[in-house]
């Protein structure tokens, strides 16, 4: 579809802004918050990306064990407590973090990573 004169406002205000997704992680708490800004409403496919890895993985988890993560979808973000340190779960979460890692790496004007101490890695 062609570019409209209010999409290419909106994306440059965006990258003007630094407006990005940002994950942050520290010891056992993940904040995901912000918009990727890659493109219009339903046709983010960072969004999308980030989106599907992270409820994926929550579901994942909780489906194994209902008490190893909390989670709190506020309209400042996500938040992810882990609360369970058991070799699934763990697993569960390196592979999201490392997934949404390399999607940073491929789109970095539109997702950064703040990695901060794991507290399984202590």
């Amino acid at each position: 579809s062609p570019l409209t004169w209010f999409s290419f406002l909106k994306l440059n205000i965006c990258h003007l802004l630094k407006i990005m997704i940002k994950v942050i992680i520290k010891k056992d708490l993940i904040s995901i918050s912000g918009h990727a800004c890659y493109d219009d409403y339903g046709k983010d496919i960072v969004c999308s990306a980030v989106s599907s890895i992270v409820i994926t993985t929550i579901n994942g988890i909780l489906a194994i064990n209902s008490e190893a993560i909390t989670y709190q979808n506020t309209k400042e973000g996500l938040k992810i407590e882990i609360k369970s340190f058991d070799n699934i779960t763990l697993k569960l979460i390196d592979n999201m973090l490392e997934l949404l890692t390399k999607l940073s790496r491929d789109y970095p004007k539109n997702l950064e990573i703040k990695e901060g101490t794991r507290k399984w890695w202590n």
